[in-house]
């Protein structure tokens, strides 16, 4: 067993490299102005696609360690999920539907595993999608079909949402079964939305499935290209529809996708945004699993701000 039992409260970030992850340095922060005592966070460092045991390994030490209280996973939740599934003792709809876990947690001594980013991305998402966007009849084109994307098409296709939903959601992937597995889990969702799938091994491809888009459309990054790996999923000879958001999922890394996209910013008029609320989203969504509390409104805020003084460098940690 490579993890050694931990000696207090101890909260797991699960991923690639998460050594350079601002959640290192911020998540004391956050301990201190939420009460959590002498939590700690830890990162389990896990090659993509990994072999399936080290996937259960990882999960294994986290339910037989009694200061292990749960975790955050990243990069790796799809993966997690298929070698991993048979040793959690619940497992919320979401996760279940998408067979995807980016939270675990205990209560009552149960290991409980849950999928947050159909929640996380639509709180992201209303931060900067107008109430009106989607009735000048445009598209969502997502680069990538793990799942951020099944997470992003499940709040752009919500029943509450009415008709204020895309024309059309568009997913590409430089793989077949993952296409083919992310086709099989959006069967799932019940609604009205027209899905496609495209098949695009290079950025060329992509740039081609770019140029069929109407204006005022959605283009999000949902590879990972830009953070753990370099580069993007388009080409620089990539044109962005006029009008259209642009969605960057990363908010560290080389984000090459968005500054594509903010070389073109003023030609096409396009509103521009980075993965930061995402971010937060995302683990506090996590956070109030793991330790049973609230995060919310002013809470929310307050942590907002301290993630945002730690990253313009007035917080020293």
């Amino acid at each position: 067993m490579p993890y050694a039992a931990n000696e207090k409260p101890t909260f797991y970030f699960i991923g690639v490299t998460t050594g350079q992850s601002s959640i290192m340095k911020l998540f004391p922060l956050w301990a201190e102005a939420l009460g959590l005592g002498d939590a700690q966070i830890k990162g389990m460092d896990i090659e993509i696609h990994a072999d399936p045991e080290k996937y259960r390994e990882a999960v294994s030490f986290i339910k037989n360690d009694p200061m292990s209280l749960g975790a955050l996973v990243t990069t790796h939740k799809i993966d997690l999920y298929h070698a991993a599934k048979d040793l959690f003792d619940e497992l919320d709809e979401y996760a279940v539907m998408f067979e995807e876990l980016s939270s675990i947690s205990k209560k009552d001594g149960k290991l409980i595993g849950a999928a947050k980013d159909p929640i996380s991305s639509g709180l992201a998402m209303e931060a900067f999608i107008p109430e009106t966007f989607w009735e000048k009849g445009g598209e969502a084109f997502l680069m990538g079909a793990g799942g951020s994307a099944l997470a992003i098409s499940s709040y752009l296709t919500r029943k509450d949402h009415g008709s204020r939903v895309p024309s059309k959601i568009v997913i590409s992937n430089r793989s077949q079964a993952r296409l083919d597995s992310a086709e099989k889990l959006l069967s799932r969702i019940d609604t009205q939305v027209p899905f496609e799938y495209r098949l695009c091994p290079a950025p060329e491809d992509n740039d081609k499935v770019l140029r069929e888009l109407p204006p005022h459309s959605l283009v999000v990054n949902a590879t990972g290209l830009g953070k753990d790996r370099p580069g993007s999923p388009l080409t620089d000879d990539a044109v962005f529809p006029a009008g259209s958001l642009v969605w960057e999922l990363n908010y560290r890394g080389d984000l090459k996708f968005m500054h594509q996209a903010n070389a073109q910013k003023e030609r096409q008029a396009l509103h521009v945004e980075d993965g930061w609320v995402y971010f937060l989203h995302g683990w506090t969504q996590v956070i109030q699993d793991v330790f049973r509390i609230r995060i919310e409104g002013p809470t929310f805020d307050k942590l907002a701000e301290i993630a945002l003084q730690l990253q313009k460098g007035q917080i020293q940690r």
